[in-house]
Parts: C-alpha cells; sequence; structure tokens
C-alpha cells in the first residue's frame, strides 16, 4: 500500500527543475605582480555582498595567496583534492562576507606543474562545485600554463589583470593573444591596475587594444582601472578585503564598478564548466 502511493506521489509530482550550474569567471594575467590575487578576492566578496553565492577558487597552485588577503588558514587545498584526501566542497574554507575559499596551497610542485590525467581527475572533483554556488571565481597563476589554457577553452569570460607598465603590458597582450587561439568567441576584459590616474589608465588600454587590433583581429572590452591607493597596500599587512576595510577608498569605489562587468553574468556552458574543461584536455 505504501509504495503504491509512493509510485501515485512520484508519477503526480512536478518534474524536477534543471540544475543550476554556476557561472565562472576567469582571471588572470600576463606576469606576477599585478594585483590579480587582491582584484579577485574583493571582486568575490562584493558579489557575495550583492547576495550571490560566490566560491573563490585559488588556482595560483603552488604559490597562493587568497587565504593571506583574507585572513583565513584553510586546513585543505587543492593538493588535498588532487590526492583525493578530501572531496572539493569538504576543502571549502568560510570566508568574509559569506564567501567560500579553496585555496591553491603553498609550495605543492604537483599543482605547479600537474600532468593532464592530473587535471583531468581535478577538474572531475571541482564539478561538485558547480550546483552549489551561483558564481565561481577561478584565480590563475600568471602565464598560460595547461591548466589556464583548459579553464579558459571552457570559459565564457575572461578578466585580464595588468597594469599600465610596458612588460605588464607586453605579457598580458600575449596571455590576450594566445586565449583567443584557444577560444575565439570568449568575452575578455581587461582591468588596469594601480593605475596614477584614469588618462594613464586609458592610454595603456589604448595600446593594447591597437596591438591586438593589428596582430589578433579582434580586441578585448574595457572594464575599468584601479588607482594606485595606500587604502590597498594597509588592507594586505590587515590581512581583510579592501572592499571591506575602507569601501569609500578610490580603489574600493573602483572595483565596486569593475564587479559590474556585464559579461560575469553570462550564463554557463550547457554540460557544466568542468566537463567542457576535461573535454579540453583530451
Amino acid at each position: 500500500m505504501f509504495l503504491e502511493v509512493l509510485r501515485q506521489v512520484t508519477r503526480s509530482a512536478p518534474p524536477a527543475p534543471p540544475r543550476r550550474m554556476a557561472k565562472v569567471l576567469n582571471i588572470a594575467s600576463g606576469k606576477g605582480g599585478t594585483g590579480k590575487s587582491i582584484v579577485a578576492s574583493n571582486l568575490a566578496v562584493l558579489r557575495a555582498q550583492a547576495g550571490e553565492r560566490v566560491c573563490l577558487v585559488d588556482f595560483d597552485a603552488g604559490m597562493a595567496n587568497a587565504h593571506l588577503l583574507l585572513g583565513l588558514v584553510p586546513r585543505y587545498d587543492l593538493g588535498h583534492v588532487l590526492d583525493g584526501q578530501v572531496s572539493a566542497p569538504f576543502a571549502l574554507v568560510d570566508g568574509p562576507a559569506g564567501i567560500k575559499l579553496l585555496s591553491g596551497g603553498v609550495g605543492r610542485a604537483a599543482l605547479q606543474n600537474p600532468t593532464p590525467r592530473e587535471l583531468d581527475r581535478l577538474f572531475g572533483a571541482l564539478a561538485a562545485l558547480e550546483s552549489q554556488f551561483d558564481l565561481v571565481i577561478v584565480d590563475h597563476g600568471a602565464g598560460m600554463g595547461i591548466a589556464t589554457v583548459a579553464h579558459v577553452a571552457a570559459a565564457r569570460s575572461l578578466l585580464l589583470v595588468t597594469t599600465h607598465e610596458v612588460t605588464s603590458l607586453s605579457d598580458a597582450y600575449a596571455l590576450y593573444k594566445h586565449a583567443m587561439s584557444v577560444a575565439p568567441d570568449l568575452r575578455t576584459g581587461v582591468v588596469m591596475n594601480r593605475a596614477p590616474d584614469e588618462s594613464s589608465a586609458r592610454a595603456a588600454f589604448d595600446r593594447f587594444e591597437g596591438v591586438a587590433r593589428r596582430h589578433v583581429g579582434k580586441v578585448p572590452e574595457w572594464v575599468g582601472w584601479v588607482p594606485s591607493d595606500e587604502a590597498v597596500l594597509k588592507s594586505v599587512q590587515a590581512r581583510g578585503p579592501l572592499v571591506l576595510r575602507e569601501p569609500h577608498a578610490p580603489a574600493a569605489l573602483r572595483l565596486q564598478s569593475v564587479a559590474r562587468w556585464e559579461a560575469i553574468d553570462l550564463a554557463p556552458v550547457a554540460r557544466g564548466f568542468y566537463e567542457t574543461a576535461r573535454r579540453a584536455l583530451r
């Protein structure tokens, strides 16, 4: 009798809604020292403040520092997930404004130069995060290693963080060119970080845009600029997000504008981000 009632309830129940998959924003830079992780961690906090369930994945594997910027001491990191010691959700740590962080770990050689097989296993484990969050922000290491290439191939949006300095711009352009060869339809935006003023930031972006137009045939989007601000240095020393410590500081206000970039809200890929990234490895 009970089983028959259960069957009737099951048959009459409305179909389950399709599983929601997280949007995924990749954040990268051509070289180290651009302040990319500061931008990534503050964007995560801002989007969480706006009501989203946000997970920040520090994929600067082996050289991770997002936990330091957020004042956290994770027990587990990507290395533990890769080794199968814990699941990705279990490795998360609670962060400011309700964000969750998956730390990249420090000094893990296997994460600095993973094999395609290791990445495939790691991506399979990370896929569990997609149904638990509205937005996953992936903070990549500098350059275009195999992990970044696979992420880019699966992505809908990429945020490039650079500075107005010539070497930083050159490395950012090299990353952009490589990204376009991997994913020509990728929405790519540029943030000019630590600029002395808006005119310098715009002039630097104009140079970037001109070279890209001539040699790539397409150009990235101007997302915004973040000024050089002593409040940023103070927030790093205090191990707390700038947008929480000094929300009205000039850099914090500019980061709020960056957090509204419309490409962050692009729908996820149909089959799931990390499943697509795994396919890119093959």
